[in-house]
Order: C-alpha cells, then sequence, then structure tokens
C-alpha cells in the first residue's frame, strides 16, 4: 500500500481524503501545510497536520509519496509552486483517477493529477502533470491538455484539441474540436469556445468573446 501526504486543510485536501481512502490503493497518513497555516490541534480528518518546512525529517521521501490536489488560485500556480517544492525535497507524487471515470489503459496521465467520476477520457487524449479533472467531463479523442490545467464539470473539450497549461474551463463550458487554448486561457462558465484563443486572456459568452481583462487578474 502506497503511503500518501496530502498537501492542504482545504475541501480539496479533505475530498482527496475521501476518494484515496474509498477508493485507492493508498493510504493517507498525514497533511501538511506551511508552518503558518498549521491548525491549533495539528489534526485534520483524523490524521496528523505536519509543518512542510519539516516534512523532510517526519516523513522520509523515500517510504512516502505526496498529494497536492489544490484549488486553481493564481490561475493553477499555487498548485504547481507545491507540486515543485515537493519534487525538489525528493518526493514522488501520485495521481488519483476515479475507478468511475472512462479512461483506457493507455491513456498517458502525469503525476499530481486528481480525476475525479463521471469523466470520459478518449482514445489517443493525453493529461499532462498537476492537472484537475472535476466530475462529468469529456475529453475529446486526440486532445492533450497541458500541466497545471483544471477542469470544473460537465466540460466538453472536444477532439484534437490543445489546452496549453495554467488553463481553466468552467463548468458547462464547451471548446470546439481542433481549438488550441493558448497557455493561462480562463474560459468562463457556459462559454462556447470556437477559435484559438490568446494566452493569459479571458473568454465569455456564446459564442466566447475575449474579455479586455487578463485572466491573471480574475480571482478564482
Amino acid at each position: 500500500m502506497t503511503r500518501v501526504i496530502i498537501f492542504g486543510l482545504k475541501d480539496f485536501a479533505s475530498l482527496a481524503h475521501f476518494y484515496l481512502t474509498h477508493d485507492s490503493p493508498c493510504e493517507v497518513v498525514a497533511f501538511t501545510v506551511t508552518a503558518e497555516h498549521l491548525p491549533a490541534d495539528r489534526v485534520f480528518e483524523g490524521k496528523p497536520v505536519v509543518p512542510f518546512e519539516e516534512l523532510v525529517e517526519r516523513y522520509p521521501p523515500a517510504d512516502f509519496h505526496l498529494f497536492a490536489p489544490m484549488s486553481p488560485r493564481g490561475m493553477n500556480r499555487a498548485r504547481e509552486s507545491i507540486h515543485r517544492q515537493g519534487k525538489r525535497k525528493g518526493y514522488r507524487f501520485i495521481s488519483y483517477v476515479s475507478s468511475r471515470a472512462t479512461v483506457y489503459a493507455e491513456t498517458p496521465v502525469g503525476e499530481n493529477c486528481f480525476i475525479l467520476e463521471d469523466n470520459t477520457i478518449q482514445p489517443y487524449a493525453a493529461i499532462g502533470d498537476d492537472v484537475v479533472l472535476w466530475s462529468g467531463n469529456h475529453i475529446g479523442h486526440h486532445s492533450s491538455i497541458g500541466d497545471h490545467v483544471m477542469f470544473t464539470s460537465h466540460v466538453v473539450l472536444s477532439g484534437r484539441c490543445t489546452v496549453e497549461p495554467y488553463c481553466f474551463l468552467g463548468v458547462n463550458a464547451t471548446v470546439r474540436d481542433g481549438v488550441r487554448l493558448g497557455e493561462g486561457t480562463l474560459v468562463a462558465m457556459g462559454a462556447c469556445v470556437g477559435k484559438d484563443t490568446e494566452p493569459w486572456s479571458v473568454y465569455q459568452g456564446n459564442p466566447a468573446r475575449k474579455r479586455e481583462v487578463a485572466s491573471t487578474d480574475v480571482e478564482l
């Protein structure tokens, strides 16, 4: 059994604990956050919480794995930061793929991914590192999703699409076949994207139009 420490103390971490406990061969042994965010009792979900700064001494990388299924804050860059820091400490990262998701054995899925139930990932699709796919998305054939991306729920990504790193797609968004979402694109909920997007931009509406605001200025 793989022993795992989860980074975080909020909803994503709580749900990760539930899914790993009920639907994986992993054992969650502890949680970790940076020292300034430690709870007074140093306990979460009945497990010890240890400072990230002291993690290597308490839970050596040779014996434990990390998992950081964090929110998309900062266009996924906060999650990326912890992923990179954990790698520098020597940790291996697990990925969680729900047993209730449709994912073929040949589909490449990177590390530190959190893929929930009812996702359909068609043949010849590819998923990068540090990707969150919330419940109920469709990932079309021959499409690729880059690193540090989040899909919320009921997103349709059609075939032969490219999603570059740091993108965020809101609930019920739709992307036409063959479209490339530029790095850091934020697709608002319900938006229908029919053309390639510009990096670090926000697209909203049906058909989706570029807004005069950078995605880095939107609070997620």
